[in-house]
């Protein structure tokens, strides 16, 4: 489903992503971890297409978007959902219009039709009867539903998550981490997480990968990181 061979990433000539490979299957749950800095963000946005690797291979289903034209990775955008850090809604929308967006800026739906997606979506983030409200008038954890509830409008094949549970309280951050484990187990998508929150890595993930100087450490589970005896280790309990 996602591959990535020997991949590059500099900015201003300082180095980010260093020769990263990695493999992620479909309808898998991967969670990238490590201090902030690290580029466990900058690596989701080389997945996305936001950014250009310096070098190597980006594979989504079986194709290279590192030097995609503008047009072609914009239909492969379509099979991802991106719920940003800090949910990224328009505060000049209402929730609807929120939702609605990539629908209306990328899909010929008829306005029945979008009015259907955006009321199921807003139903599998247990937020119905918010369509009309505005984001001002949401808490944080409801504004991370909603963009949830937007990234999933397209129905991906690949949900990107940036810190999803960051600035919510223990309670929200659960509800967060409970509906994207209830949403990749309904929808089967392929799903990679990037956190650096102790309850996200163990309940949202099937591997845990670290970064290191701009590379990936061999997976750990939710089970064996307790005992891993290296960075892992110290990264989860330093954590807690």
């Amino acid at each position: 489903m996602i591959e990535l061979i020997d991949v590059c990433k500099s900015y201003d000539r300082r180095p980010v992503i260093r020769n990263l490979s990695l493999r992620i299957d479909a309808g898998e749950k991967v969670a990238i971890i490590g201090p902030s800095g690290c580029g466990k963000s900058t690596l989701l946005r080389l997945i996305m297409g936001l950014h250009r690797p310096d070098s190597g291979q980006i594979l989504v289903g079986g194709e290279d978007i590192s030097k995609m034209s503008s047009d072609n990775l914009k239909r492969v955008r379509r099979k991802m959902g991106m719920l940003f850090q800090s949910a990224a809604l328009f505060d000049s929308l209402s929730v609807g219009d929120n939702v609605a967006f990539p629908l209306v800026e990328e899909r010929q739906l008829s306005r029945a039709r979008i009015r259907v997606a955006v009321n199921e979506k807003l139903e599998m983030v247990e937020m119905s009867g918010t369509r009309d409200k505005d984001p001002s008038e949401l808490s944080g954890g409801q504004r991370k539903r909603i963009g949830l509830a937007r990234a999933l409008a397209g129905d991906p094949e690949i949900m990107l998550y940036d810190e999803p549970t960051t600035g919510l309280d223990p309670i929200l951050s659960t509800n967060i981490e409970n509906l994207i484990v209830k949403l990749n187990d309904q929808l089967h998508v392929t799903s990679v997480v990037v956190t650096h929150q102790i309850s996200t890595i163990l309940r949202t993930a099937d591997h845990i990968y670290m970064m290191q100087d701009g590379r990936l450490l061999p997976p750990e589970t939710p089970t064996s990181i307790w005992t891993a005896g290296n960075l892992y280790t110290t990264f989860i309990n330093g954590g807690l």
